[in-house]
């Protein structure tokens, strides 16, 4: 089981990187082809709709909510009554999507007004918004069920076809930007439709996994079916528990929405870039465990379910710390790097680098949430994780009244990093109430050797990180090289950083016994 852990953990977080790196040459596409300005903000806000709702709803409440539901009863009753199940939720999942995407369509102006207020003293960037809004509303009812059948193939140990799914909306997007969009009178109307397109690619590539372990299953109605009331009645906190972070950066985009034209997309393309460590490693860590640790409460094996959770945790912070610091020493850099090109100015660079800073300041704590999250949900606890959520939003709204507020009056620099900032702290603070309640209620021991291992993590991540401050030099430098300058020096940075890291590790005697993860 340890060897399945470690290749799961690979299939999803190789697939993820995949996923990603096309993820930046998409996000290189948008800076170059419709830069940070009118209709770039405009298709992130009704880009952005749907996709906290898929976040919140589909990978959040639902996953979290179904796969331990579907775990105990694949363990504890007969492989019939759990086919019911998930045809149950199915019909019942569709159906209630449907309802909603009709609403979400037909109000999409409502949404838009409410999502980003500022938007309506600009009717056509209003009504722009809201146009595309209707054609990317939908993606929330495909991939809700994309979840759907992700949480059964995860729970029979599929993570391929889930994994790989990511990729094809970056495809997608893609083909857009690069053929369709240029034929078009408002050529950002291209991004908009190539969400709704896919999120069709991405259900249908589920199919034929789903046929293979025969859960493609005729859908059928079942709210009173006793699992799918039991899975939509964790759902109703877990849709605000899971998404913590997802609520504050959309705080974000709201308050984003009434400062300077270009704030919303430079908030978009750092939080892009913020995202590459989190979906690569900790997002793709979050699910592998889920499964696992939902199988061990199931059964009541107390024992490896914490040690599980241990050697998560400290995989989580092996990497984060050190891709934090990495990531606000190379910001400048990276930035140019990718987007400085086209309709991206000098000023998008400074300002998308400031935030992307300030954003990671939290990275190690929006890491910890996806991994602690799992714990909570495996055990069917959902009231916790919605009490810290509740008093975390409540934090990052002080802190954006406490940081931004006297940031504009006193006319600063990057107002809109006081956002990110502000979501960070949030973030640190989800994340230790988290880990926190998790021991206080017993569910996690930490094993022997975090002391140790935690100073060669921090003294080894400083060190790597001054030194790529160091001689990553000046921006002004990097706004002056073209293309291909900018890339052997940032890969060169990038690989030496990530040597160097590895290198202080093993000097300081961190070994692979101390990341061993126990048995399943």
């Amino acid at each position: 089981m340890r060897r399945g852990l470690i290749a799961n953990l690979s299939t999803v977080g190789g697939f993820t990187l995949v996923s990603r790196l096309m993820g930046f040459a998409r996000d290189v596409i948008f800076a170059t082809q419709f830069g940070a300005g009118f209709g770039m903000d405009a298709f992130i806000v009704a880009f952005k709709i749907p996709n906290f709702g898929r976040r919140m709803f589909a990978e959040g409440a639902f996953s979290q909510a179904f796969v331990p539901v579907l775990s105990e009863w694949r363990a504890s009753r007969e492989e019939a009554e759990a086919r019911e199940l998930v045809a149950r939720t199915e019909g019942t999942m569709a159906a209630a999507l449907a309802v909603l995407t009709i609403i979400g369509v037909l109000a999409a102006p409502v949404f838009i007004w409410i999502f980003a207020p500022g938007f309506h003293a600009d009717p056509a960037k209003f009504d722009l918004a809201a146009g595309m809004l209707r054609l990317t509303f939908p993606y929330l009812f495909f991939l809700s069920l994309v979840a759907l059948a992700a949480g059964v193939l995860n729970t029979h140990g599929r993570f391929g076809a889930p994994a790989f799914a990511p990729v094809l909306l970056n495809a997608a997007f893609i083909v857009a930007a690069l053929v369709i969009a240029p034929s078009l009178a408002q050529p950002v109307y291209a991004l908009a439709g190539a969400v709704l397109v896919a999120g069709a690619l991405q259900l249908a590539l589920q199919l034929p996994f789903l046929a293979r372990i025969g859960m493609l299953l005729r859908p059928r109605l079942g709210f009173a079916h006793e699992g799918v009331k039991r899975i939509f009645k964790l759902m109703l906190p877990v849709m605000f528990g899971a998404s913590i972070t997802q609520l504050n950066l959309l705080v974000d985009t709201l308050i984003a929405s009434f400062l300077a034209a270009g704030s919303v997309s430079w908030l978009y393309y750092s939080d892009r870039l913020m995202e590459f460590p989190l979906g690569v490693f900790a997002i793709a860590l979050g699910t592998v465990i889920l499964p696992g640790l939902s199988y061990h409460h199931a059964r009541g094996d107390q024992r490896r379910y914490s040690a599980m959770l241990d050697r998560a945790l400290r995989l989580t912070l092996l990497a984060m710390p050190a891709a934090a610091l990495g990531l606000i020493a190379l910001a400048g850099p990276i930035v140019a790097t990718l987007f400085g090109y086209g309709e991206f100015t000098d000023h998008d660079i400074r300002m998308a680098s400031a935030s992307l800073m300030a954003y990671c300041v939290g990275l190690t704590g929006f890491a910890l949430v996806k991994v602690l999250l799992p714990a909570w949900y495996s055990r069917q606890n959902t009231r916790t994780p919605v009490k810290i959520g509740i008093l975390c939003v409540g934090a990052n709204l002080a802190l954006n009244a406490a940081i931004v507020t006297p940031w504009v009056l006193l006319d600063g620099p990057a107002p809109h990093a006081g956002l990110a900032l502000s979501t960070a702290l949030a973030a640190i603070l989800n994340a230790a109430l988290l880990w926190r309640g998790l021991r206080r209620r017993g569910y996690y021991g930490p094993q022997r050797g975090w002391t140790p291992f935690l100073l060669r993590i921090v003294a080894a991540a400083l060190v790597m990180g001054a030194a790529l401050w160091w001689f990553a030099g000046p921006i002004s430098d990097w706004l002056d090289w073209p293309l291909w300058t900018r890339v052997w020096h940032l890969a060169a940075l990038v690989v030496g950083g990530a040597l160097a890291y590895l290198i202080l590790l093993v000097v300081l005697g961190l070994r692979p016994r101390h990341l061993r993860l126990a048995r399943e």
